[in-house]
């Protein structure tokens, strides 16, 4: 193995005479080149830039991946240049539990019906989170990585050159002050000259680096949009899927009465064949057929309620409604407790409770 004695020695000198010339400055016996103050904003700026943006991308992987145990494994096999194992999320699983339960439960049984329906609304939530996190990874995650692994590595790089470099000319400037006779005189304003070239070479060069920090932010900025732009889809959709689940089971509302008499109102077969109704299930079936409008609102017991979400009827015994608008409800005899009947002006019908606030 080669081993250059001379350039130790030499590299030992210069870490030597470098350390020297800190101490002093640290101690305030030395004088020190100060950088002028566009340097030192672009200085202060770039450090702003880098540590705002490591806490940002901190917490948006804590945000997109809550699991400290999953993200250090990701981070392992990012590492490892190898691809992380494909898992089921939260939501996918909850769907896949909610749908095997309705198969032990009954298909066929109002809660095991509701299951299936339920579960299958959780595993699309989980596959719409599931691409939401790899658009934010791609768009968003990995332009704040490459900066601080990348851009801004090489930053510090040429910062701690640049640093060195100043020491090396500051050394000169006292090794020029300190010389008596002409030749070492002559030698030290050599060395300080090559010193100052070294120094105004490298200083440029950290200059160009440092006001590359102004790409950055419009490159994150960029990235910035995209991230709202895909948590925006994610949540419509994520709405979406919520409000069709909501509108399909408010169409089922005997399924939660748990009266057998309402349930075969409905339309279901009697299991005891031709059993007489009780006389509010005859009175739900009013409603549930298109008579809606000989129900009479009641002296006392009406109330104001505001609408939550649009709601769309299924049938003419149904009021469509509209978010924020306020309607008038009461309850009728044998209607299920799902359900109120609402009016607005002349138009009246049935409501599922769940779109409404009661008011008064």
């Amino acid at each position: 193995m080669d081993f250059n004695v001379k350039k130790l020695a030499s590299d030992a000198g210069v870490f030597f005479t470098r350390a020297v010339q800190f101490t002093g400055e640290k101690f305030g016996q030395v004088e020190k080149t100060e950088l002028d103050a566009h340097f030192e904003n672009l200085l202060s700026r770039a450090d702003s830039t880098k540590n705002w943006t490591e806490k940002i991308f901190r917490q948006t992987e804590v945000l997109l991946q809550p699991n400290p145990s999953a993200r250090i494994e990701e981070f392992l096999y990012e590492k490892l240049d190898r691809t992380v194992p494909s898992r089921p999320n939260n939501g996918e699983l909850l769907g896949h539990y909610m749908q095997d339960a309705a198969k032990d439960f009954g298909p066929g049984t109002p809660y095991g019906s509701t299951l299936i329906k339920v579960g299958d609304c959780e595993r699309r939530l989980g596959g719409a989170q599931r691409e939401f996190l790899q658009t934010s990874a791609i768009s968003f995650l990995a332009p704040l990585r490459n900066f601080l692994e990348g851009d801004w590595r090489t930053i510090s790089k040429e910062r701690r050159l640049l640093e060195n470099r100043r020491l090396d000319l500051d050394s000169s400037k006292a090794r020029l002050k300190k010389a008596k006779l002409a030749e070492s005189k002559a030698a030290a304003a050599h060395e300080l000259r090559v010193a100052q070239t070294e120094f105004d070479r490298q200083a440029e060069v950290t200059r160009l680096l440092l006001e590359g920090i102004s790409s950055t932010h419009v490159n994150h900025l960029r990235c910035l949009h995209e991230f709202v732009e895909a948590q925006t889809a994610y949540y419509k959709q994520c709405y979406l899927h919520m409000q069709d689940l909501q509108k399909e089971l408010g169409r089922f509302p005997n399924a939660f009465a748990g009266n057998p008499g309402l349930s075969m109102a409905s339309g279901g077969s009697s299991p005891q064949g031709n059993a007489t109704l009780p006389q509010d299930a005859a009175t739900a079936v009013e409603t549930d057929t298109l008579k809606i409008e000989e129900v009479q609102a009641p002296a006392t017991g009406t109330r104001k309620a505001k609408v939550l979400y649009d709601y769309d009827a299924a049938d003419t015994s149904e009021l469509s409604l509209l978010a924020d608008e306020l309607i008038t409800v009461y309850t009728v005899p044998g209607m299920d407790s799902d359900w109120l009947v609402g009016a607005r002006g002349n138009q009246k019908g049935r409501v599922p409770v769940t779109y409404l606030e009661l008011l008064s």
